[in-house]
This record gives C-alpha cells, sequence and structure tokens, in this order.
C-alpha cells in the first residue's frame, strides 16, 4: 500500500501574483498568507469557482473579517505546480466577472501556465510578476 503525502507550502508549488494583483493587494491590504491560503485550499479541492482551462475564482478573507465578505481573485492555477493570481475585486464592488473577461483569462492562462522556468524568471526579473512566498 502506498500512502500519497501532499506538501503545501513547499515541494514543487509555486505562487505568484502579476503587477496589477500587487497593487491591488497592496491598497486592499492582502497579505501573502491570505492568498497561499486560497491556493491551499484549491490544492485540496475546495475551489470556489472553476472557469475552465486553468482558471479558478477563489475568495480571500478580508482582514479582520471572514471570506463572504472579503475578495474574489481569479487565479490561474495548476494543481500542484503554480498559481497565478491576475486579477481581484472587492465582493460589494463586482458580482462576477463578465463571459468575455472569462474568455481573456482563458487565453492567458494557456500562455502563462505553459511558461518555461527561463521565461518565468525574465518576467519576475522585468516586474511583471512576483513569486510570493509563504511565511514558515
Amino acid at each position: 500500500m502506498c500512502d500519497i503525502v501532499v506538501v503545501l507550502g513547499g515541494g514543487n508549488l509555486k505562487v505568484y501574483k502579476n503587477s496589477w494583483f500587487g497593487r491591488f493587494a497592496s491598497k486592499e491590504k492582502i497579505l501573502d498568507d491570505a492568498l497561499w491560503a486560497a491556493v491551499e485550499r484549491a490544492e485540496k479541492g475546495q475551489i470556489d469557482a472553476d472557469l475552465g482551462g486553468g482558471v479558478i475564482k477563489q475568495r480571500i478573507a478580508r482582514p479582520g473579517s471572514g471570506k463572504s465578505k472579503g475578495y474574489r481573485s481569479i487565479v490561474l492555477f495548476r494543481k500542484g505546480e503554480k498559481a497565478f493570481f491576475v486579477y481581484g475585486f472587492p465582493k460589494n464592488k463586482l458580482d462576477n466577472i463578465r463571459e468575455g473577461e472569462k474568455e481573456q483569462f482563458k487565453k492567458m492562462a494557456r500562455h502563462v501556465l505553459s511558461l518555461s522556468d527561463e521565461q518565468l524568471s525574465q518576467l519576475i526579473a522585468n516586474g511583471q510578476f512576483e513569486e510570493i512566498f509563504k511565511d514558515a
């Protein structure tokens, strides 16, 4: 019998935010730990909405409050490998993204999730993405 262990916050899983999301998170005081918590829920199969094509919507708790009054984030997600936070919005300001936006995020996911390590390193060096590290 073989036990399968999923290592969260370590192993090969990498989490990133694009520059737009970084500014949004900073303005809204969303901590990197809250982003990791959203990815860890997705890793366990607790996905708030699977939009298809490697795009998910995850809730992020508002600091000092719960997830229901918090934020929604669009994450380009490949389980066990990579997660890219690319868009976010307060739930009280926007109910959902439009269909056309969903298609654009799917196109983005096809491109971003297929980046080589070298290409991703270049985008990080250019300031387009930032890797998020989990506090130990």
